[in-house]
């Protein structure tokens, strides 16, 4: 809910190889360099982080590590992909079943996935991340209840539904996709545009139905008009009717925009993809990261998750476009980050600095085990 009045408060006006260069990259500094992480230390990572927060009997994850609360609804989705990278990069079979647990966790707090009760789903861009990382699920298991969940959800979010009486995120006058249903949420956020492109290629890539590619090219164009520099990279908040691109920079946002450029290049082979996704990384890299290079962190609730969220489309720049420039500096995050965690094994968002020992927040907690699951140690 904190993200909701965030954005509300936001919103009054105001198989190809890919090839490329980053000719712009920020120095790591050498000094002091912390020990650097192992395979083993990413395994103890995501499971320190899932003794602390997974509830065993909801099938979901604390808000707390005191073990209070339920985290908000979208992120229940980004650790969902943790787990899932968790056993793609390990096999362990306990994660295998992670992944259906979670699912169950999910089916029964938020009405059996029930698109059209506007309590639980309050949002489009809630909605939609759970499209992604249910589209996910389906890759890794072939279990046809995630598929179809998946497909359902985002019809819901393109469409509208004639249960809760909206006719849908997408615009057709205009173009791109507005936040939510109600008149305080007609602004067009970053955070359901660009998730909405990366949904849609992940379920063409499943289905190879042409309108999911359609939908994704259009999706991706507009948001590359009205929220992205093509002179730096950056990926701006929203657009609010005729107010000016609210340009505050959100590391998530940067990172949905990569992931989408990097599918649809994968698929099209159109180079422009790709130099978009390059720029994007590098702005997050040499221009939010700072002079220290570590990753950028808000200080409000739900907002530490970020930096899980990153975690989950770079490497597919890294990897999917051999682009391994980066490794070096995620590398180096990560390794700052877990020589700073506590005795629990647990890491703060803030890798600079040593973890708090007592009460911590989920989100605060998501990031640097998020990248171990998915950045090669040296």
């Amino acid at each position: 809910m904190i993200k909701k009045i965030f954005f509300l408060i936001l919103f009054v006006p105001s198989i190809i190889n890919c090839s490329g260069s980053n000719d712009n990259n920020v120095d790591i500094p050498v000094p002091n360099q912390p020990a650097e992480f192992t395979t083993k230390d990413a395994t103890e990572a995501i499971d320190a982080f899932n003794l602390n927060f997974y509830n065993k009997d909801m099938q979901l994850y604390y808000t707390t590590s005191d073990k209070r609360g339920v985290a908000a609804i979208w992120t229940q989705a980004i650790y969902w992909d943790m787990v899932m990278n968790a056993y793609k990069r390990t096999k362990d079979e306990k994660y295998l079943k992670l992944i259906d647990d979670i699912y169950q966790g999910g089916y029964n707090k938020y009405d059996k996935y029930n698109w059209n009760n506007d309590v639980e789903w309050f949002i489009y861009d809630d909605i939609m991340w759970w499209v992604i990382s249910l589209a996910r699920a389906y890759e890794i298991t072939k279990d046809q209840k995630y598929l179809d969940l998946s497909i359902s959800g985002f019809k819901r979010v393109w469409e509208g539904s004639p249960v809760v009486g909206d006719t849908g995120s997408y615009d057709p006058v205009n173009g791109g996709m507005y936040w939510g249903w109600k008149d305080d949420q007609r602004g067009k956020t970053a955070c359901i545009n660009y998730p909405t492109v990366v949904a849609a290629m992940t379920l063409y890539n499943i289905t190879k139905e042409p309108s999911y590619l359609d939908k994704a090219k259009e999706i991706f164009s507009w948001s590359q008009d009205k929220l992205f520099d093509a002179k730096d990279g950056k990926v701006g908040d929203h657009k609010y009717k005729e107010e000016p691109t609210n340009w505050t920079t959100q590391v998530y946002n940067q990172a949905t925009c990569i992931g989408a450029a990097v599918m649809l290049y994968k698929e099209t082979g159109d180079k422009t993809y790709l130099n978009d996704a390059i720029l994007a990384t590098d702005y997050t890299k040499n221009v939010m990261s700072g002079k220290d290079g570590i990753l950028p962190f808000k200080t409000g609730i739900e907002q530490g998750i970020y930096t899980a969220i990153f975690a989950q489309y770079v490497i597919r720049l890294i990897e999917d476009c051999n682009q391994p420039q980066y490794n070096e500096w995620l590398r180096y995050n990560i390794n700052k980050g877990w020589a700073n965690k506590d005795k629990r094994n647990l890491t703060y968002k803030n890798f600079n600095v040593p973890c708090p020992t007592g009460m911590l927040e989920v989100y605060d907690a998501s990031g640097c085990p998020a990248l171990m699951q998915v950045i090669s140690p040296k």
